[in-house]
């Protein structure tokens, strides 16, 4: 679907990163046309500014949208979700950061499910980026408690880990 509405919007490089933007965001465009962030209106200037278009562009995105059927349902439902890692110093819990070989082949987030969940260890959160809109997709894992010994090493043995960052 993600392909279909951005296939949507290829006659138009900057309305595209308008909704690149949105996607990457969670954002979504209200029955009005205006751009929402869990049904918050999101100034269509502060957009622009942050992806360097003209307001105008914005303002044009969201309305094409309201017109593409399908896709102006998927944009009245899209919703943010806090990021736990950014305040993981503060809450005392433990990040895990995996950069994937090929962020498009299936099983990566099974099996460091897998290695944790061995070793008996609770997520908090997890989440991953979505390798048609992210230039570098990554998955990010939120514990409870610190790593024990030997879970790191089993991690990067993973055929799907490029990297890893904790």
């Amino acid at each position: 679907m993600w392909a279909k509405i951005m296939q949507e919007f290829a006659d138009s490089p900057a309305q595209a990163r308008v909704v690149r933007f949105l996607l990457e965001n969670g954002f979504g465009v209200s029955s009005e046309g205006r751009i929402t962030c869990n049904g918050i209106e999101i100034p269509a200037t502060h957009i622009a500014r942050e992806i360097g278009i003209d307001r105008r562009v914005v303002d044009a995105t969201a309305r094409r949208i309201l017109t593409m059927g399908p896709a102006a349902e998927i944009f009245s439902l899209m919703r943010a979700t806090p990021d736990l890692s950014r305040v993981a110093g503060f809450l005392k819990l433990t990040v895990i950061t995996i950069l994937p070989r090929d962020a498009h082949e299936k099983g990566i987030v099974g099996a460091v499910v897998g290695v944790l969940a061995a070793h008996d260890l609770t997520i908090r959160q997890i989440f991953v980026n979505d390798p048609y809109f992210s230039e570098s997709p990554k998955l990010v894992v939120v514990l409870d408690e610190p790593l024990p010994v030997g879970v790191i090493e089993k991690l990067r043995a993973l055929p799907h880990v490029q990297q890893l960052i904790i």
